[in-house]
C-alpha cells in the first residue's frame, strides 16, 4: 500500500481497536488525515452490534512510525456538522448484556450476542433486535435532553417534547450521521428533561490517539474505563498488566480541540492513528458521564518523532487553555525575574516551557499518580519534583471523571531536549 500525502477516512471500526487487523489507510510522515467522524458515546451505546461503546475511524498507518517512536498529531480544524443531538446520564438495563453493556450486548429474548438492530418508531423502546424484534437497547436515560444548534454552530438550545420528537423522526438527517456508520442515532429517543437551556459550543475530540498493542474496545482504551475489562467474562477480558498496553486514546479532555497538539506513543507498527467521539461542548470532567455527541469533519497533520518512547499521551494545549501558572513568561516577567535573581545572587534562571502529561487510572487519585509517574520517568526525575513543579508552575486538572487528568507544569528546556521535544514545544508556543 502506497502512503498518501492526504488520506480521507470515512469508514469505521466495529468498536474494537485491533492491532491484528491490516490498516486500510496509509499516510506519509508529515501528511494529513481528513475524517468525517461519527457521534460518540450514546449512538454506539444503543447499537449492540458495536463492541466498544464508540464508533471511531479505522486506524491510519503513518509511514515510518515504529514501536518506540511517537506520533505528533496537530489538530488543524474541527467542524461540527450535526444540526441536533441528544445526551444525558445513562443507566444500564439488566438482562441485555453479559458483564459489560458497552461491549457484550445480548438480546434478552433470543439471546443473540451483539445483535444487529432496526429502529421502530421513536422513544427509548425503539431499538429492536433484527432476529426476534425484542427491545434490546443496553442503556436508557435517567435525565437527558435533545439539543439543536444555530447555523453558525456557536450556541445550542435544549428542546421541548414536540421539537425533540420532530428531530427523532428524521434522526440521521439531524445528526448528519456519516453514510458508513451503523449506529442508531440517539436523538431517536427524543429526551426532553431539560428545556430552554442555552450552551456555548467549543467542539473537541473525545477520542484521538494511536492503536494499542492488543485488541481493546475503543471506549475502554484508557485507565478508567479499562477497569471494566479486568477479568471480564467476555472476549476482551484482560489482566491488570495487560491493561498497560493501552494508549489512552479515549481522553474526553476538552482541551483536545482545534489548534492543540497531542503527542502519542507508538505501540504497533505504523502507529494506527484514529479519531472520533467529537463533542460540541463539555466542562472539565464530563461529570454527567456523557456530553453532546456530534458528527463532524476533522483535519489532522501527523509527524513521526523517532526514538521518543512515551508511556502515554502528552498534550500541548492552545495557550488560552493553559493554567495561569503554566503560561509562558512574557518579556516583562523575564526582566522582573532577572532583577530578582541579581538581588539574590542566583546566577542562572531556568528556561522552561509548558507541557501536559496525560494520566489515567481507576479513579482521579490513581490517574494523578499515573500522570506524575509518567512525567518523572520521561524526564528521569523523581515524583516529588513533579509534585513541586505542578504545584508552583502548573496544575492538575480533571480530563474525565472518574479517572483522566492532565499534569501540567513548566518543564526546563534541557528536560524537554532529553526526550526530543524542546524544539517542538518552543515552535508551538512561539518561544
Amino acid at each position: 500500500m502506497e502512503a498518501k500525502q492526504t488520506v480521507y477516512v470515512n469508514t469505521f471500526t466495529d468498536g474494537v481497536l485491533d492491532p491484528g487487523k491490516a490498516m486500510e489507510y496509509k499516510v506519509k510522515d508529515g501528511g494529513h488525515i481528513i475524517a468525517n467522524t461519527t457521534p460518540g458515546c450514546w449512538g454506539p451505546m444503543i447499537t449492540p452490534a458495536l463492541k466498544g461503546g464508540h464508533e471511531v475511524t479505522k486506524p491510519v498507518y503513518v509511514e515510518g512510525a515504529e514501536v518506540g517512536d511517537a506520533v505528533v498529531i496537530h489538530i488543524q480544524s474541527i467542524e461540527v456538522t450535526s444540526i441536533a443531538t441528544a445526551s444525558g446520564n445513562d443507566q444500564p438495563v439488566e438482562g441485555r448484556f453479559t458483564g459489560d453493556p458497552f461491549v457484550d450486548g445480548r438480546c434478552p429474548s433470543c439471546g443473540t450476542k451483539n445483535p444487529d438492530t432496526y429502529i421502530e418508531g421513536i422513544g427509548q423502546q425503539a431499538v429492536r433486535c433484527q432476529v426476534c424484534g425484542e427491545d434490546v437497547t443496553p442503556f436508557v436515560f435517567t435525565n437527558a435532553y435533545t439539543m439543536a444548534f444555530d447555523e453558525q454552530k456557536e450556541l445550542g438550545l435544549t428542546l421541548h417534547r414536540e421539537a425533540a420528537e420532530k428531530v427523532a423522526r428524521d434522526a440521521k438527517g439531524y445528526m448528519r450521521t456519516p453514510e458508513e456508520s451503523i449506529q442508531n442515532p440517539v436523538v431517536t429517543f427524543a429526551p426532553h428533561d431539560l428545556i430552554g437551556a442555552v450552551a456555548r459550543l467549543r467542539p473537541f475530540l473525545g477520542q484521538l490517539g494511536t492503536t494499542p498493542s492488543r485488541p481493546i474496545p475503543d471506549s475502554h482504551n484508557a485507565g478508567d474505563f479499562g477497569q471494566f475489562l479486568i477479568d471480564a467474562p467476555h472476549d476482551f477480558g484482560l489482566t491488570v498488566e495487560e491493561l498497560e498496553e493501552r494508549t489512552d486514546g479515549h481522553m474526553d479532555i476538552n482541551r483536545v480541540r482545534e489548534g492543540a497538539v497531542i503527542i502519542c506513543p507508538v505501540k504497533v507498527e505504523g502507529g494506527g492513528v484514529y479519531v472520533g467521539d467529537m463533542h460540541a461542548m463539555q466542562g472539565n470532567g464530563e461529570i454527567a458521564g456523557h456530553t453532546t455527541d456530534v458528527s463532524g469533519i476533522v483535519s489532522l497533520k501527523v509527524d513521526v518523532l523517532k526514538g521518543v518512547n512515551l508511556e502515554g499521551p502528552l498534550l500541548l494545549p492552545v495557550e488560552e487553555d493553559l493554567p495561569y501558572l503554566a503560561k509562558p513568561f512574557t518579556e516583562k516577567e523575564k526582566q522582573q525575574a532577572m532583577k530578582l535573581a541579581e538581588k539574590w545572587q542566583v546566577e542562572q534562571l531556568e528556561d522552561s516551557y509548558p507541557v501536559s502529561f496525560i494520566g489515567t487510572g481507576a479513579d482521579l487519585n490513581e490517574a494523578t499518580t499515573n500522570g506524575m509517574e509518567r512525567a518523572a520517568r520521561a524526564f528521569g526525575i523523581d515524583v516529588p519534583e513533579v509534585m513541586n513543579r505542578s504545584t508552583i508552575t502548573g496544575s492538575i486538572d480533571i480530563g474525565r471523571h472518574p479517572g483522566v487528568v492532565t499534569v501540567t507544569f513548566l518543564a526546563p528546556a534541557h528536560y524537554l531536549e532529553k526526550i526530543k521535544l524542546e524544539r517542538l514545544v518552543r515552535d508551538y508556543y512561539k518561544l
